[in-house]
């Protein structure tokens, strides 16, 4: 199947083409301004250097999309989902979490009804 189209990078004044939104080289500095100035910031205390760890082992104990995984197909988990949100009180236990590909991860917050 063939690939999509590159585009230009949508950072100001980058001409270089990539698959996504930004280059490589313009990622790291997109999403370090977001989460400085976009974010909410509670949200940031909520997701910093422990999260990632945890997030980092959940992901290599649970490598395939759980939901997914049910319906008998086995696509990579990219994202880790808290079945309880954390300003609902949830935690970052393991029975709390669960590894969704991108796609089964957006599918389940707009039934949820959240924005994403």
């Amino acid at each position: 199947m063939p690939y999509k189209a590159k585009k230009p990078c949508a950072y100001p004044g980058c001409a270089k083409l990539t698959t996504g939104r930004y280059c490589e080289e313009h990622q790291k500095v997109e999403a370090k301004r977001y989460n400085h100035f976009d974010r909410d910031p509670e949200a940031n205390k909520r997701y910093g250097r422990s999260w990632n760890r945890i997030r980092a082992a959940f992901l290599s104990a649970n490598p395939l999309c759980e939901i997914c995984k049910a319906d008998g197909k086995l696509t990579p988990a990219e994202l880790v989902h808290h079945k309880r949100k954390l300003t609902d009180g949830g935690t970052n236990d393991w029975s709390n979490l669960q590894a969704l590909c991108s796609e089964c991860h957006s599918r389940l917050h707009g039934q949820q009804g959240d924005y994403f």
